[in-house]
């Protein structure tokens, strides 16, 4: 790779965690939950989207199980989503590559 290619992928990857953490951010703050600037920090928005989902905190450790880790993450966006009062087939959609980037979206600035 050259410098510029480099360069390019450092700000996208930017680009995409800041939309990302914004979005959870704004979706924790319209279900009043605490610690919105959690989203943020790496490992804390995990904690963040339990929170957000009413899951309990163990379930971070069956996020670190390979394959069982994706489950429990669908399993999540899908609380999220009911959370936001969404269908919860919202949170199945995160299978999904292109649209994984966009339910977050959809998710925190829906009415």
């Amino acid at each position: 790779m050259s410098i510029g290619t480099e360069t390019v992928l450092i700000m996208l990857f930017l680009v995409l965690y800041g939309y990302l953490s914004f979005s959870v951010q704004i979706i924790a703050r319209r279900t009043d939950t605490p610690n919105d600037w959690f989203a943020w920090i790496p490992i804390a928005n995990m904690f963040l989207l339990l929170a957000i989902a009413k899951k309990p905190l163990w379930w971070f450790f069956l996020m670190l199980i390979p394959f069982v880790g994706i489950v429990i993450i669908v399993m999540i966006w899908m609380a999220v989503a009911e959370a936001r009062s969404k269908p919860s087939w919202w949170g199945l959609l995160t299978l999904l590559p292109p649209l994984s980037l966009i339910v977050p979206g959809y998710l925190a600035f829906s009415e």
